[in-house]
């Protein structure tokens, strides 16, 4: 899901490093000793995850994780999520340094927005599983919708590759979803404290 260097328009770059440097802000200020230990095993998680392309249609999907970082996370997953992708970047040329303000915010921005909306619904044994598959695919949905609006917003001939890239990601939100789902469940019963929440 990263965007290349060379193809989004100036105003689109700065817009995003804009968006980018201020989540990033709150996601500093949010970041506590405690919480550094579980920062760093997740950015590792994304970072690994992103490396593994599965070709399918004309691009290829990786997993994610961003709804998972969102959940765990919250703002901190902007921090995470951007020192993953800046080493991507620098040891593989994923994406790049121009559009990594970008493609944090393609995948920070939805990451925080799902732990908003999800993580309430932890609270409800009833309600677990449906809240973790639905923030990993929510997640990667809004992402998909993020990237096809900057390309669409960079060069009308964008639209179309835009729209391909995301009907591309619909396998890549169910498989998101189910992996949130099992292991967000997996974390409640052996480590509530980490998500804060009670055991039930």
């Amino acid at each position: 899901m990263h965007i290349s260097e060379g193809v989004l328009s100036a105003p689109v770059l700065l817009g995003g490093a804009a968006l980018t440097v201020a989540g990033t802000a709150i996601g500093l200020r949010q970041l506590n000793y405690e919480r550094i230990m579980t920062t760093a095993m997740l950015t590792s998680a994304f970072f690994v995850a992103s490396l593994i392309h599965v070709p399918i249609g004309p691009g290829n999907i990786h997993l994610v994780l961003n709804g998972l970082l969102g959940i765990l996370l919250g703002w901190v997953a902007f921090p995470a999520i951007g020192v993953a992708l800046l080493l991507q970047a620098v040891f593989f040329q994923y994406g790049g340094i121009l559009v990594l303000g970008v493609n944090t915010l393609l995948m920070a921005g939805p990451a925080v927005l799902c732990g908003i909306l999800f993580k309430t619904w932890l609270t409800n044994p009833k309600r677990r599983n449906l809240a973790g598959f639905l923030a990993g695919a929510v997640a990667i949905l809004l992402s998909g919708i993020l990237m096809a609006a900057a390309l669409a917003l960079s060069d009308a001939g964008f639209i179309r590759v835009a729209q391909i890239t995301l009907l591309s990601h619909i396998p890549l939100m169910v498989i998101e979803g189910i992996v949130t789902m099992f292991t967000l469940s997996f974390l409640i019963r052996v480590h509530p404290d980490i998500l804060s929440l009670d055991k039930t």
